[in-house]
């Protein structure tokens, strides 16, 4: 009987969605990362200092 396959043609076609999906998120994050060297540090903000004295 067809429907006695472990994964039906509808289950095949939805985990393949599902892995299409991912792949184009990954895609998408990876384009969209920005490499350690591009960040700007933290400058520390010292102006706050000088109101104290």
């Amino acid at each position: 009987m067809p429907g006695d396959e472990p994964t039906s043609r509808g289950e095949q076609a939805e985990a393949a969605e599902r892995e299409a999906a991912k792949q184009r998120i990954l895609a998408q994050a990876e384009a969209e990362r920005v490499p350690v060297e591009d960040t700007t540090r933290a400058v520390p903000d010292r102006r706050w200092r000088r109101d104290q004295r």
